[in-house]
């Protein structure tokens, strides 16, 4: 018991101490630090009129996310390629749990599983997992022509399309959408064949093509049997193959035709007027912290304010100038990202870095779009400002595996 106690706790100082280790990169933290800032002050002065308490939690699951991620830093990152398969299955079989006993539904969503006292969305460890098999895959793999990599790039996909299909099917299309991101990514860092992409573009366009003919034909279904977006209770579902829900169909088309879906504008696309009301009246300056009246007044509604649309609170009360300061944070968070995966000694290390850089870059692009009207409405995060325990936990112990690649670099020379 003493030998293998001490083989044990050797192998665990391994993990935290490396022979060749490099300093701490000090961007990154800096502009994680810039953002959690500001995301707590959005997040008080949202809700500052309802009393509410968010902003303390979110303080909590920030100070855990620290030390998440100086953990997560001082963890030789190897050790993920190491486990790559069981990191992915585990976060498989917490997908699964939403169809268990422990699964709960909200808003008509089957997105959170019970573990003791907490609510834990597995959506989140599942990008995790998924980041970490595929870059594994990817570096354990020599991509050199599509024909010769056909039967690599079919497992990729069935990696990929476990959990993105189980994500879609919660549904939740926002965090579904986040994955061919990062899959294209690494797969083109990796000089595969362009016909891959050109293949994987016609696909895309194709598949666009049959969304459109089916959102088509949901609008002449609703004009036939004398029905509204709001009011048509999903009939439409159980007449299309493809398995989108009917409010999706009414996003989609709140973006491309809002007059037609919602000419009151009190309905689906009511999130998004008072959104560009908020970053409208900002103004260059903005009305000053906790002077914001669309989220504290309940017109951009308490259940968005301080998750999918608190790019619209920092917008309404810092002006251009404050949503220009998260932004460069986000752009010096990403570059150096990217930096850091072309410092990397080895393939894994690139390859990780990189899927994380353009996680982050996915999240960014679709959630300050849809705020701005210039994407559909998909309820999806913004990395360390929007409330909630799973997400900022996750983006904290990702970061800090980048960290962790520019710390152990030397040692994979």
């Amino acid at each position: 018991m003493k030998i293998g106690g001490s083989k044990f706790l050797y192998r665990l100082k391994s993990l935290f101490n490396g022979h060749s280790l490099c300093g701490y990169d000090l961007v990154t933290p800096g502009a994680i630090l810039i953002l959690l800032l500001m995301g707590i002050g959005a997040i008080y002065s949202s809700q500052s009129y309802r009393g509410g308490v968010q902003w303390q939690a979110q303080i909590g699951w920030a100070a855990l996310g620290a030390l998440l991620y100086i953990c997560a830093s001082r963890m030789d990152y190897g050790i993920f390629l190491r486990y790559a398969h069981w990191i992915y299955l585990l976060s498989i079989v917490l997908l699964l749990c939403l169809w268990s006993p422990l699964g709960e539904r909200h808003f008509g969503a089957l997105r959170w599983i019970k573990l003791g006292g907490f609510a834990v969305q597995p959506s989140e460890p599942a990008k995790l997992g998924f980041l970490i098999m595929a870059a594994a895959m990817v570096a354990r793999s020599e991509m050199e022509d599509l024909t010769g990599s056909l039967r690599e790039i079919l497992k990729f996909l069935l990696v990929f399309c476990a959990p993105m299909l189980l994500i879609f099917l919660q549904p939740d299309l926002g965090s579904a959408l986040t994955f061919p991101p990062i899959l294209f990514a690494m797969l083109y860092v990796a000089n595969l064949s362009q016909k891959f992409f050109i293949c994987v573009i016609s696909c895309a366009l194709v598949l666009l093509s049959i969304v459109a003919f089916d959102i088509f034909s949901y609008r002449l279904f609703l004009d036939r049997h004398g029905l509204n977006p709001v009011n048509n209770m999903g009939l439409y579902e159980k007449h299309s193959i493809l398995p989108l829900k009917d409010y999706q169909r009414n996003r989609i088309i709140s973006f491309v035709a809002p007059d037609v879906v919602d000419p009151s504008g009190v309905g689906v696309s009511w999130n998004l007027k008072q959104s560009l009301i908020a970053v409208g009246t900002g103004g260059i300056v903005g009305k000053g912290f906790n002077n914001g009246m669309q989220a504290k007044l309940g017109y951009l509604p308490k259940s968005v304010a301080s998750n999918d649309f608190i790019f619209s609170v920092i917008g309404e009360e810092r002006g251009f100038l404050g949503s220009s300061i998260v932004l460069l944070a986000y752009f010096v968070l990403i570059f150096n990202g990217l930096r850091i995966a072309t410092l990397s000694r080895d393939r894994f290390g690139t390859y990780l870095a990189v899927g994380i850089s353009v996680l982050f870059l996915t999240h960014i692009c679709i959630n300050v779009g849809m705020t701005l009207g210039l994407m559909p409405i998909t309820g999806i995060p913004l990395p360390f400002l929007s409330y909630g325990g799973s997400f900022l936990l996750i983006c904290c112990f990702l970061q800090g595996m980048i960290q962790s690649i520019y710390r152990f670099r030397m040692s994979y020379e």
